[in-house]
């Protein structure tokens, strides 16, 4: 009898993809949505990046590379590391890959074996623990709150790692919370890994994208020690609006990036030619183009959370870093609005978008369903729109 490989069955689909597909299916027939859903900046690629890859197609730069990337690229990314981290790295020790996803899902494949135990916190990126169960390894979710800016503790990490503890991931900034690890933490964090001999998974992919005069730290920086057992994901994605390039980079312990090539190089081959060419353009260039990105997504999240404080019964935590809001809408849980009573996440997301026509993702995929994410890579008008209509959609 034919059956499936029973990984397949053990993933659940992105949330955030999915409830993306079902507000563009409304939107092609015609129906006014106000977008909060997607995770990805709603700038156009810069056009100095966009003129690297067309001058590639017309070089004839159309062919395979190494699989673990151009030599070009990576020098870029090691000078990258150096002058923005206060990184030093080899080009052995470095990966380039086809998306942040595709590195972080590149490692656990490289250093897990079945039953392994990997630590994050929850609320977390959707991806985390279907990468993690594709990896034969184990879950372990560390539940976070607002009065801890949705991070991890050191003490909630000491408790949770066991023997077969083989990695913890530190996203900061995070996806859904837009909060960061403090310096102190980081460095504890850091202490304990060291003395554990866990890895580090350091999901810096929101790194650019910092408000209030913060600044980036990677945890990989404290010292030798930590950054030997500390892989260092980034990309292109977000701090350039090139989400759909799909160009990642890790930075790690040399072996283990050796086995992560290898891995690569019979899954994907290299990442694409023309979209390595923008990268280096990308890295390698002006930054103004980002630096102005960052600006206007501060203006946004300052305009977004006024707004939620005009909304009686949802609370926040103030977003640092990336472009999304997490508000907490369980007040209004047990309601009856038209005929429907809201149970949790899933219930008020349907709601928003049949009946306000805002489109957001629910927080039950991140591991919170007290809480719907907002993305605010969105003008500001469309934000007031859907903030007008929410809070008339709850006040009925």
């Amino acid at each position: 009898m034919l059956s499936f490989a029973q990984r397949g069955e053990k993933v659940a689909p992105s949330s955030t993809l999915a409830i993306t597909a079902k507000i563009n299916a409304m939107l092609a027939e015609g129906i006014d949505i106000v977008k909060f859903g997607a995770g990805e900046p709603d700038f156009d690629t810069p056009d100095y990046i966009k003129d690297a890859a067309i001058a590639a197609i017309h070089d004839g730069f159309t062919k395979y590379t190494p699989a673990a990337g151009t030599p070009q690229l990576k020098a870029a990314i090691i000078e990258k590391f150096k002058k923005d981290n206060g990184l030093t790295y080899k080009p052995s020790q470095i990966i380039v890959s086809c998306g942040a996803k595709h590195s972080i899902y590149n490692i656990l494949q490289a250093i897990c074996n079945p039953g392994d135990e990997v630590i994050f916190a929850a609320p977390y990126w959707v991806s985390y623990p279907e990468i993690v169960t594709l990896a034969d390894g184990s879950p372990v979710v560390i539940e976070t709150s607002a009065a801890q800016n949705f991070c991890m503790t050191p003490e909630q990490i000491e408790k949770a790692i066991t023997n077969n503890t083989k990695a913890i991931i530190i996203n900061s900034p995070s996806n859904p919370t837009g909060t960061i690890y403090d310096t102190d933490t980081l460095r504890q964090i850091a202490e304990i890994a060291v003395k554990h001999r866990s890895y580090v998974i350091s999901d810096e992919i929101y790194e650019s994208l910092l408000y209030d005069n913060l600044k980036h730290q990677s945890i990989a920086s404290f010292s030798d020690e930590i950054q030997e057992i500390t892989f260092v994901v980034n990309g292109v994605s977000k701090a350039y609006s090139m989400t759909g390039w799909r160009i990642g980079y890790t930075a790690g312990p040399e072996k283990a990036i050796s086995a992560m090539s290898r891995i690569q190089s019979h899954s994907t081959s290299n990442p694409t030619s023309i979209a390595q060419k923008a990268a280096h353009a990308a890295i390698s260039g002006s930054q103004s183009a980002v630096d102005e990105m960052r600006q206007a997504f501060e203006e946004r999240r300052d305009v977004i959370s006024q707004r939620f404080d005009e909304i009686e019964g949802i609370t926040y935590v103030k977003p640092q870093g990336a472009f999304y809001i997490f508000p907490d809408f369980s007040a209004h849980y047990g309601r009856t609005i038209h005929g429907k009573t809201i149970h949790g996440s899933m219930d008020m997301a349907a709601y928003l978008l049949e009946d306000a026509k805002v489109g957001v993702v629910p927080g039950n995929g991140f591991g919170a369903d007290k809480h719907l994410r907002f993305s605010f890579a969105a003008s500001l008008e469309d934000i007031n729109r859907g903030l007008d209509r929410i809070k008339d959609g709850l006040g009925r």
